[in-house]
């Protein structure tokens, strides 16, 4: 703590004496430029020179800081316009007396040229000093708070909503992808210290580790914790056969659609519905306030734009001059690890370069102060319930490793935000209850090709019969899978099939035309779907159809166990030498052995969604190291089962009743929400369900959008 005020204390003198570095060298600029501004000492030597310049520009400072507030106190009575004029000649006084208190008098400036100088080394200082403070905490936090103050003043809001001024408001903030370990190794080594001191040795927070459902992943995750069901989000991204689309968590539509269903599913409008606001996430919880809600991005209206945080925010040049500034030190600071990584040899290693050290530092930095700025706002003025999701390690730990030094970097910043939001409650107008908690966690691992050579898409054509790409049987490390697969269709088809050869499929090939697989990537869980066959696909039919995928499939080194629907057992769960377990006998031991307790409920349930796939891959899980194969592109991931990406975490006051009573377990997200909204009612009391309309609900957006688009679009009575 003392080093940390120290270092905090010590930001001050070094932020002085770079302002005063930098505007010396205005003025030195300046004297070089305009032909009346002179800054020659007696010997007319360049030392001299800027001797004069650093004195001049240090006693512009000191008037400026010492006499400006005075004078404008002093004409607070003259109008606005004149005042405006006034600045101009008062700023240039100031800089004339300046030069004229420097040791030899050696600067001279005409009064027009005085003017100019004293406006543009003001606002170089102000900018240079802005930057400097992008680090610092609490400039940043009152910087905030005195324009979260002005904008409810502007608009007239009250800063506690009538009849909840004795009631504490809740902060759920998400740290997107840290799982339950990551946590703990962070807070035991001391990266977020925050987190430390809740869990210390005077505890003031408790924590619960909780298991997320098949489909670990934001999207299912989210929408559970937000709208309470997750049901039929068999993964990150699916095919919907009716339709002919493919749903992805994380694009406007799909996500507007997850939200749609779960809301008709719970008639229920969310977490949020009652004086809630809806920061960073995919959903929005039936939050009346949202910003960069990615549900709500492809409506349209001044109420719903996701993108009005971004502006809110960037409407404060100190904001705009921090973010960038930040911006453009992380797309160094990526630049640099990845540079280091790949020197060193670093394995796994996925490639880093491209567009993405700028879409990391937008989720490390931009989307983190836009959210963070959207959040003190919502407290100080007193909202009851917020909802944030901070998704900066997720994405490094995606392409770093969730154990890795750059993943961590950013734990501590995140640490950090933590902090400052807890110093915003203080000052609220109502006491706040600040919970963390996790959607998943992330398994770390080489991806599924860099291992063996070839990506799921190309196993699942191999096994089928059709023509693999070039690049997959020109890699060496894919041999061994390649050749397995190979072999299997020779024996299943009873023929010769090259299957790196777009000919050798033969009839094969054609008969496939036009009904190709559909292979899909969550983490490392895999879908499989036949757009031409509208109902899912038995395991017979898909025998009948390519009598060699699910034989080379469950039979890979890389693949953990499958699941397919049976017109025999119902569905079954398939794995390696032929083992067969039909669902409703499954249970954690056997081929899920290895996937951690719940496994088989999980599988289970997702079986019984309607648009499960009609073979769901699951990859495989050493638990000896921790490491899965993820079929995308990622040395972090989650999707699936097997590792630390199933344990997420919640981390809530030790005010608030326990999560699950005793030994209990919490699982799924479902049940966290049932968790998060008993602590609602807890404060605020019951939320009212969207079939029931009395004049005290709060009415969810959606409801709202459309009324207000009726109001517009039809005539007024005085139009009329």
């Amino acid at each position: 703590m003392f080093k940390g005020r120290w270092r905090t204390a010590g930001t001050a003198p070094v932020r002085v004496v770079v302002v005063w570095a930098v505007s010396t060298l205005t003025m030195l600029v300046l004297a070089g430029i305009l032909p009346d501004f002179q800054l020659q000492g007696a010997d007319d030597s360049l030392t001299r020179t800027a001797i004069t310049a650093a004195w001049g520009a240090g006693a512009f400072g000191l008037l400026s800081a010492l006499v400006w507030p005075f004078l404008v106190r002093a004409l607070l009575l003259v109008p606005a316009l004149v005042l405006g004029l006034l600045v101009f000649f008062l700023n240039g006084s100031l800089l004339l007396v300046a030069l004229k208190l420097t040791p030899d008098g050696g600067g001279a400036a005409n009064p027009e040229n005085a003017i100019v100088v004293a406006a543009v080394m003001s606002a170089v200082a102000s900018a240079t000093s802005t930057a400097l403070a992008v680090r610092d905490d609490n400039a940043y936090r009152r910087r905030l708070s005195r324009l979260a103050e002005r904008r409810r003043r502007r608009s007239g809001e009250n800063s506690v909503r009538r009849g909840y001024t004795a009631s504490p408001g809740t902060l759920f903030l998400q740290l997107d992808g840290v799982g339950h370990r990551v946590l703990l190794d962070a807070v035991a080594d001391g990266h977020m210290p925050t987190v430390a001191g809740w869990l210390g040795e005077r505890p003031t927070h408790r924590l619960t580790p909780w298991r997320t459902d098949w489909s670990s992943q934001t999207g299912a995750s989210q929408l559970g914790i937000l709208h309470g069901s997750n049901h039929d989000v068999p993964a990150f991204r699916w095919y919907e056969k009716e339709s002919g689309r493919i749903m992805v968590s994380n694009r406007p539509a799909s996500a507007a659609e997850l939200q749609r269903r779960a809301v008709e599913h719970t008639r229920d409008g969310g977490l949020l519905t009652l004086d809630g606001a809806s920061r960073g996430n995919l959903f929005s919880g039936g939050a009346d306030q949202l910003a960069l809600v990615l549900s709500m991005a492809a409506r349209r209206g001044r109420a719903t734009r996701s993108r009005a945080g971004y502006f809110a925010y960037f409407t404060d040049p100190a904001n705009a001059v921090r973010t960038a500034v930040s911006f453009v030190a992380e797309v160094g600071r990526e630049i640099g690890q990845s540079t280091r990584a790949r020197i060193r040899g670093d394995r796994p290693r996925v490639g880093r370069g491209g567009l993405y050290p700028f879409i990391r530092a937008f989720a490390t930095v931009v989307e983190r102060d836009v959210v963070v700025a959207a959040v003190i706002g919502d407290m100080l003025a007193g909202r009851a319930a917020v909802y944030a999701d901070l998704v900066a390690y997720d994405e490094v730990a995606h392409h770093s490793g969730p154990h890795s030094r750059d993943a961590t970097r950013v734990l501590r910043r995140l640490d950090r935000s933590i902090a400052l939001l807890a110093k915003v409650a203080d000052h609220a107008p109502r006491s706040y209850r600040l919970v963390l908690l996790s959607d998943h966690g992330q398994s770390p691992g080489e991806t599924f090709q860099g291992v063996y050579g070839l990506t799921l898409r190309d196993l699942v054509r191999a096994g089928c019969g059709l023509p693999v790409p070039r690049r997959a049987v020109r890699t060496k490390s894919g041999a061994e899978a390649r050749d397995a697969a190979r072999d299997a269709v020779r024996t299943a088809l009873h023929r010769p099939v090259e299957v790196g050869d777009e000919d050798g499929a033969g009839d094969e090939k054609r008969s496939a035309r036009g009904s190709d697989p559909i292979v899909l990537a969550s983490g490392n869980l895999g879908l499989i779907s036949f757009p031409d066959v509208p109902e899912r696909m038995s395991r017979e039919q898909i025998d009948e159809r390519h009598p060699a995928l699910l034989r080379t499939l469950a039979n890979h080194p890389g693949i953990g166990f499958l699941l397919v629907r049976s017109e025999a057992n119902g569905s079954v769960v398939l794995g390696p030498a032929g083992a067969e377990i039909p669902v409703a006998k499954l249970d954690d031991t056997g081929l899920l052995a290895t996937m951690g307790p719940g496994a088989a409920d999980a599988v289970r349930r997702t079986d019984t969604f309607p648009h499960v796939a009609d073979i769901m891959v699951n990859s495989m899980y050493d638990p000896a190291t921790g490491r899965v194969h993820a079929f995308e592109e990622q040395i972090g991931s989650h999707g699936g089962l097997g590792g630390e990406q199933s344990n997420a975490f919640l981390l809530s006051p030790l005010t608030l009743p326990a999560p699950v009573p005793g030994d209990g377990e919490l699982v799924g997200a479902e049940q966290v929400h049932g968790v998060l909204k008993r602590w609602l009612y807890d404060g605020l009391g019951p939320q009212v369900p969207l079939g029931q309309t009395p004049a005290t609900r709060a009415v969810p957006r959606e409801e709202r959008e459309e009324r207000e688009e009726r109001e517009e679009t039809e005539p007024s009575p005085e139009g009329a």
